[in-house]
């Protein structure tokens, strides 16, 4: 059963400037500043990917389960199913900015990604800590900064466009807050939206996160604690990574999976609190953290869901969304199986065979 529970209240090292505990809270302050220099349009397919989201160094990320190629392969078999025909027919996003994570992230958290150390930690990848950070911002750290753009973008694309969804090709670090990453997460791209999203100028002034990646989504519910503009539907496997019982009280309702739940279960679960929670939030925004590592097999989210359970999954989220024309921006987040891809892709190219992306043939 679902639960209520209430809240109690091009860079590189050197761009990265450090700063000191004022500086700290006059960023904190101003709340930053996110630009706006990509035109939004229907003459696009709203999915964002670009090559520069694949990480690499030196074989070192075979070391984490994360399929660091994941966005890849799944462009490419949407090609291949026709879905994308050209590289122009998507939106290619920039490198997030020093200016844009400041929006959110303490500038001593920024500085301390200069320290292969801490990187090492964040990423789960302890030989990274050997390697010079100069090759770690750029193997690791720019393809984050580029996958964080893109969820930026994409959270604008389902705006503005008009066409009311978008689906970001990476992103989803749902484990990072402003002042700590985790769980392969550096940087806060959901904390970055839901700022971004409620500064726009655009109205949006109920946000409903569903997070249905595995794990619980700790970081952005730490940032989040206090925001009522803000709703979230977490539903996770409550015996793995991370266990963060203060970051529980953000959630405001909580789906609370044992190991091993099967697509029944799960998916009569979804569709209860999911409707649950639309008709008593009545959100004007909908951002959705899709990890597939509900997936059966996965090394790390120890659940049993089939490819066609996730596939339904999507399906029941989009068209919830679409039925009610909230706008709606997916996030890949986690799914450490090299068969992920290959679900996404077929998920993806479902939603576009049932009607549920407009726009796409």
């Amino acid at each position: 059963m679902c639960f209520r529970l209430n809240s109690t209240a091009s860079a590189d090292q050197s761009s990265m400037s450090s700063g000191t505990d004022e500086d700290d809270k006059e960023d904190e302050a101003a709340g930053g500043k996110f630009t706006a220099e990509l035109p939004i349009g229907r003459d696009r397919i709203p999915i964002v990917y670009r090559p520069e989201y694949g990480v690499r160094f030196l074989g070192l990320q075979k070391l984490h389960p994360f399929d660091a190629a994941k966005g890849g392969n799944i462009y490419r078999l949407l090609k291949t199913n026709g879905l994308i025909q050209t590289d122009g027919d998507v939106y290619a996003p920039n490198e997030i900015t020093l200016e844009e994570l400041l929006a959110v992230h303490t500038q001593r958290y920024i500085d301390s990604l200069k320290w292969s150390l801490n990187v090492a930690k964040i990423a789960e990848i302890p030989p990274l800590l050997f390697v010079p950070n100069c090759f770690v911002q750029r193997s690791y750290l720019r393809p984050m900064r580029y996958q964080t753009g893109g969820s930026l973008l994409a959270a604008r694309a389902a705006l503005e466009s008009g066409l009311g969804w978008a689906i970001n090709l990476g992103g989803g670090f749902h484990h990072c807050s402003a002042d700590r990453g985790g769980g392969f997460c550096p940087y806060a791209d959901i904390t970055l939206a839901v700022k971004m999203l409620q500064s726009s100028g655009k109205g949006i002034e109920r946000i409903l996160i569903v997070d249905l990646d595995a794990h619980q989504g700790n970081g952005y519910e730490r940032d989040l604690m206090e925001d009522r503009r803000v709703f979230i539907l977490d539903m996770y496997n409550y015996r793995i990574y991370p266990r963060d019982q203060h970051a529980k009280l953000a959630i405001r309702r909580a789906v609370e999976l044992k190991p091993h739940t099967d697509d029944e279960e799960y998916l009569r679960k979804l569709k209860h609190c999911l409707s649950q929670s639309i008709a008593e939030f009545e959100p004007n925004f909908i951002i959705y953290n899709a990890g597939t590592d509900i997936l059966k097999g996965d090394p790390l989210g120890l659940l049993d869901i089939t490819p066609e359970g996730v596939v339904e999954r999507d399906e029941f989220v989009f068209r919830s969304a679409l039925e009610r024309s909230i706008p709606l921006v997916m996030l890949l987040s986690g799914g450490y199986l090299r068969s992920s891809a290959r679900v996404i892709a077929n998920s993806i190219v479902n939603l576009r065979d049932k009607a549920l992306l407009p726009t796409v043939q």
